[in-house]
């Protein structure tokens, strides 16, 4: 079991390491392997920089499931690193935020989680398919990465919802469909905005776990 474990490990490293500068790697701790790489400016200062996911590796979370094989569910984490021309400064670092790719989804398959730097904001999105997907909205500011936006869109082949949060400027809109659950009808939204309360926006580094976010309190 040992064996194919460190087995499993090597092969995935292997592959993924060809994706990444091989500078970011030192930054990974002990106990942690290299998962995915993403790049893009940060900080608007016209540098690359990187963001580098990282997964446990603890030996009791590898487990045998029938049909499936040998399954690492270790939980996943991230590092950001600003490109500094000649080296590479970490910025933020969450070891275990993101649960893992290979947890139980029961019913429903558990959720795509994906990255993105666009317009210097860093986005984590979960995919659900055709149920709909959930996005975080993180900026480098207060030095850490605070979650300045929020957004969801819920329900099947049909929409049912969607709502956005900028905590920024404090506002809530909420579109909602009226002819939701109706066949054939057509998508007609009622739409909503509101402002939240909220004293202190949230920093990644602080996040436990992504799954327990509540965004559904504001």
């Amino acid at each position: 079991m040992k064996k194919v474990i460190l087995f499993v490990l090597l092969i995935n490293a292997c592959n993924l390491f060809s994706q990444v500068n091989k500078g970011t790697l030192t930054f990974i701790p002990n106990g942690y392997v290299f998962y995915e790489a993403y790049s893009g400016d940060l900080n608007k200062d016209g540098l690359k920089d990187s963001v580098i996911i990282i997964k446990g590796t603890d030996k009791a979370k590898f487990v045998e499931v029938e049909n499936r094989g040998i399954l690492n569910r270790n939980r996943r984490g991230i590092l950001v690193l600003f490109n500094k021309k000649t080296h590479y400064e970490l910025v933020t670092k969450n070891l275990a935020c993101f649960s893992s790719e290979n947890e139980d989804g029961g019913v429903y398959f558990p959720p795509d989680l994906s990255f993105e730097i666009k317009k210097g904001n860093l986005y984590v999105q979960y995919g659900h398919g055709r149920y709909g997907y959930w996005s975080y909205t993180f900026r480098h500011q207060n030095a850490n990465f605070e979650l300045i936006g929020y957004d969801n869109q819920s329900g099947g082949p049909i929409t049912e919802s969607v709502t956005s949060i900028n905590f920024s400027t404090k506002t809530k809109i909420e579109k909602k469909n009226t002819n939701y659950g109706t066949e054939g009808a057509e998508e007609v939204f009622k739409t909503t905005t509101k402002k939240i309360k909220i004293n202190q926006l949230i920093k990644l580094s602080e996040i436990k776990d992504f799954d327990e976010l509540n965004m559904y309190s504001y």
